[in-house]
């Protein structure tokens, strides 16, 4: 049996406070998200917290990639650095976390 990858999920959440800002980083953040196999899975502007403390209001953004070392390249490719200049300047960001698909231990 061979190990394979574990997959990794990032979870993103943001205030957009410049929309014009926010759309330059949208139109080029697919593009490297792709270069590393990353795949954006969803948003929510509205999310509902069940229980606990909710996130900052805004929107909650996960996508996964193959490995943790991808999205790792991913983050800190000089391109999406460059290119998350933008997001820096038209949001307000409480936290971009990154979360191992490990699967859960059985008995």
């Amino acid at each position: 049996m061979t190990d394979s990858p574990v997959p990794a999920y990032m979870l993103a959440n943001l205030l957009v406070t410049d929309a014009a800002q926010y759309r330059m980083y949208e139109k080029g953040f697919f593009p490297i998200l792709k270069r590393y196999g990353g795949e954006f899975l969803t948003y929510d502007d509205q999310p509902d917290t069940l229980e606990g403390q909710s996130p900052r209001p805004g929107r909650l953004i996960l996508f996964k990639f193959p490995s943790e070392e991808l999205a790792r390249q991913w983050f800190a490719d000089p391109d999406y650095q460059a290119l998350s200049a933008h997001r820096r300047a038209g949001t307000q960001l409480e936290f971009i976390t990154l979360v191992r698909g490990l699967q859960p231990r059985t008995a």
